[in-house]
C-alpha cells in the first residue's frame, strides 16, 4: 500500500508517477523492473519515491489493484446489462481485456509473468479467493436461475473455473500474439462447452 503522503499528493504529481512507473512495468517484468527509471521518468528523486512507496513491488501492486478495482466495476456493470447472465457477461469482459490492451502491454507483462500474489490481485475482480463480502456482491448480481448450481458454495466453484478459463485463454492470447478475433473465437467455444457441459 503507497505511503500517506503518497495520498497527499496533488493528482497531476500523482498520475504522473504512476504513468512513469507503468511504464516502466510495460517495458519489463516486475523483477526487472528499476526504481532508477521510473524516478527518472516521473522527474522526481529516488528519496521521494521511498516517501511515497516501500519499493518497486509496493507501486506495482497497487497499480496492478487499482487496474483490478475498474475491472470489478466494469464486470458488475456487464452483469446488470445481461441481466445476470453470467457466460455472456465473460464473453464481453474477455472482449473487454483484449481491446484495451491495444498499445499497453502492463496487462501483457502481469499475465506473461504470472506469479501468485498476482492472480489473488486478478481474483478479486470476479469473485475473490474465498466466499466472503466480494463474493455475495456479485453473486448477487447473477441470474442463478440459468446455472445448474444447487448453492452459494457450487457457485463460487463455479466461478474459479469460469475465471480460470478466462486467465488462461488472456495468456495464450498474448503468449501468442493471437488476434482478438481468434481469440475471442476460442475463448467463446470455451465458455459454450461450460455452458453445455461436457457429458452426453
Amino acid at each position: 500500500m503507497p505511503k500517506i503522503t503518497f495520498f497527499n499528493l496533488p493528482d497531476d504529481k500523482k498520475q504522473t508517477l504512476i504513468e512513469a512507473a507503468k511504464k516502466e512495468f510495460s517495458s519489463v517484468p516486475l523483477f526487472d523492473a528499476s526504481i532508477s527509471n521510473i524516478i527518472k521518468s516521473a522527474g522526481i528523486p529516488r528519496g521521494s519515491f521511498y516517501q511515497y512507496f516501500e519499493d518497486k513491488e509496493d507501486v506495482y501492486f497497487f497499480i496492478l489493484s487499482e487496474y483490478a478495482k475498474e475491472k470489478k466495476v466494469a464486470f458488475l456493470s456487464m452483469l446488470e446489462k445481461h441481466d445476470g447472465d453470467l457466460f455472456q457477461t465473460m464473453v464481453d469482459f474477455f472482449e473487454l481485456f483484449l481491446q484495451e490492451d491495444k498499445g499497453l502491454t502492463f496487462l501483457k507483462n502481469a499475465l506473461l509473468n504470472m506469479t501468485h500474489k498476482i492472480e489473488r490481485t486478478f481474483d478479486r475482480i470476479t469473485g475473490d479467493v474465498e466466499m466472503n463480502e466480494n463474493f455475495k456482491e456479485l453473486s448477487s448480481r447473477i441470474n442463478i436461475s440459468k446455472l445448474n448450481v444447487e448453492n452459494d458454495e457450487e457457485l463460487f466453484h463455479a466461478m474459479q473455473i469460469i475465471t480460470s478459463v478466462l486467465l488462461r485463454n488472456l495468456i495464450h492470447a498474448f503468449a501468442y500474439d493471437l488476434s482478438s478475433d481468434s481469440a475471442l473465437r476460442g475463448f467463446t467455444i470455451e465458455m459454450n462447452l461450460l455452458k453445455k457441459g461436457l457429458v452426453r
